[in-house]
């Protein structure tokens, strides 16, 4: 993904994203971790749990975000036309094609952490 054409920052906040809803500590505290060691600003790291009421966010990145949510949550209906069409408002075909396969890459990980109740590392003393 890192070689995929999107900002990293975003890639994160995707993968940090879904490892929130899945409720995986070990998937979260890496991603959190990994983004503001490359300078994301930890208070946008935190917010991504509530990126709908945040002010930290782009539109591109709300587009990508709410993307996020709906593939991680798909039922039956799938993902809707108002979802994608906002974020092929930002994002071209291969950018959109690239951020689902980051949604879908991480799932498939936080599903094995999950399962393998992974922990998160420990707090440093």
């Amino acid at each position: 993904m890192r070689q995929s054409g999107l900002e990293h920052s975003l890639l994160e906040l995707v993968k940090t994203r879904v490892s929130q809803i899945n409720g995986c500590a070990y998937c979260l505290d890496m991603h959190t971790t990994d983004a503001v060691a490359e300078g994301e600003d930890p208070r946008r790291a935190i917010a991504v749990a509530t990126w709908r009421e945040s002010p930290y966010f782009s539109e591109a990145e709300r587009a990508a975000l709410e993307l996020t949510d709906e593939v991680t949550r798909m039922g039956e209906h799938g993902v809707t036309d108002r979802v994608w069409d906002a974020a092929r408002q930002h994002f071209d075909e291969l950018e959109v094609t690239n951020i689902v396969m980051a949604i879908v890459a991480i799932n498939i990980w936080n599903r094995v952490a999950v399962t393998a109740h992974t922990p998160a590392a420990p707090l440093a003393s």
